[in-house]
């Protein structure tokens, strides 16, 4: 008897040392989907594939974000080696569902929901047909890839896609935890985070808590519209301070960091190419040639700034994706109001930053003047009639002696032989004209 107790210790010690070895690396999906999440849930998957874990959990809260944010997520989710499970714990809507429809293995909290995907620009209006059929075919492939009801994921998309028993042709399907796991969205509806692995037999596995590092927050701070902006105008500003101004200084130096931070950011996240950053600088190369070596201002100048703005304007959206209506328009509102702002702040500079202290200790403020005894040029006109000698022969200039002083003469173009007595006769400017005095 007790070797048969031994051998079920044992065993349940076997089973527990393996549930321990079990690793699940858990990441958050919160908030809006933007492109700046994209590489974060790249480095969670790569990470997980690098240590082999057993799963990964997405645990899911979003109202959704971009679509070519999701569909990047979306990818990087069906390609993973890794099993997937995503855990709506409170709400996966628009771009939320296509990244909750791309794991393998779907869990909902009581109360949580999933759907409403119709494509709506910045305004939350209904997009071009097109934009849906796009759309569509996401959710309904995603949905196929997983084995999930296509039906009711074009239905998420599409408010003509009846289905039977839960709405009509007029509804968008927005599904509650418990009616996913009825029509087949949902495999589970779990409390929380250990009913999740219990569901999926990895009850007693090592969870590891993944979140954003300092380097991707940076990347999403960066790509904010308002912050993008400010990034432009600042490199604006700073490369027409250096364009105005001899040297190198503060300003272009800042400008350049403001361009590059910009570009980094836009390039990581797959909205700028090295095309357009190569752009940018063509158009630089071509605006400073225009202003320093090529005399007026032609093609080059012209050329050098389209070049410049077409190549910010694309940084700005994402090509290689549908391009949508409102993304060209946020682009547009984006680069004109960096320009705008360029034009006030440097307006204002040049207004009121002569004004300032700081600036008067850069420039000469003195002011000298005549009745101060400063002239630019010596005043001969004293001398007028004023007799002296030709110390130098004058051919016709030469060298005289007058009260004294020895001055630079010239006749007008006699010949005036040395030691002669001669006279001034008129001043030009600084030119003391003499003649031979009889």
């Amino acid at each position: 008897m007790y070797r048969y107790l031994l051998k079920i210790v044992l065993i349940l010690f076997s089973i527990n040392l393996f549930a321990q070895s079990k690793i699940v690396i858990h990441a958050e999906i919160e908030g809006d989907i933007d492109l700046g999440l994209a590489p974060f849930v790249k480095r969670v998957i790569s990470e997980a594939e690098e240590k082999n874990a057993d799963a990964i959990i997405f645990e899911i809260n979003t109202f959704g974000g971009r679509v070519d944010a999701a569909t990047q997520i979306k990818d990087a989710i069906l390609e993973s080696k890794i099993p997937t499970i995503a855990f709506v714990n409170k709400r996966a809507i628009s771009a939320g569902a296509l990244i909750t429809l791309s794991c393998r293995k779907i869990a909902m909290a009581p109360g949580s929901s999933i759907g409403a995907t119709t494509v709506v620009d910045q305004t939350g209006q209904k997009q071009a047909e097109k934009y849906q059929s796009y759309m569509r075919s996401e959710m309904r492939s995603t949905a196929e890839r997983n084995g999930r009801r296509t039906d009711i994921a074009e239905a998420m998309v599409d408010e003509r896609v009846v289905i039977k028993g839960l709405v009509d042709s007029t509804q968008l399907v927005t599904l509650t935890a418990e009616e996913a796991h009825s029509f087949q969205i949902a495999d589970t509806v779990v409390n929380d985070i250990k009913s999740v692995l219990k569901a999926f037999d990895l009850e007693g596995a090592k969870i590891q808590y993944t979140a954003s590092n300092w380097a991707e927050k940076v990347v999403r701070f960066l790509n904010n519209p308002i912050i993008s902006s400010l990034l432009i105008m600042i490199g604006l500003i700073g490369l027409y301070t250096e364009i105005k101004t001899p040297g190198w200084g503060l300003p272009g130096s800042v400008g350049v960091i403001a361009l590059i931070l910009f570009f980094g950011s836009s390039y990581i996240l797959d909205l700028a190419s090295i095309v357009e950053i190569l752009l940018f600088l063509i158009g630089v190369i071509l605006l400073i040639a225009e202003i320093f070596v090529i005399p007026g201002f032609g093609i080059a100048g012209i050329g050098g700034i389209i070049l410049i703005f077409v190549s910010l304007f694309l940084s700005l959206i994402n090509t290689n994706f549908y391009i949508d209506y409102s993304d060209i328009m946020m682009a547009i509102i984006q680069l004109g109001g960096a320009v705008f702002g360029s034009v006030i702040v440097i307006s204002l500079l040049l207004k009121y930053l002569p004004q300032t202290k700081a600036f008067g200790r850069l420039i000469l403020s003195d002011e000298t003047s005549t009745r101060q005894g400063f002239i630019s040029n010596p005043d001969y006109n004293n001398l007028v009639e004023t007799e002296g000698e030709a110390i130098t022969a004058m051919r016709p200039a030469g060298i005289a002696l007058i009260n004294g002083k020895r001055f630079d003469v010239v006749t007008e173009g006699d010949f005036i032989e040395k030691g002669s007595k001669i006279k001034v006769d008129r001043v030009e400017g600084v030119r003391i004209i003499i003649k031979k005095n009889e």
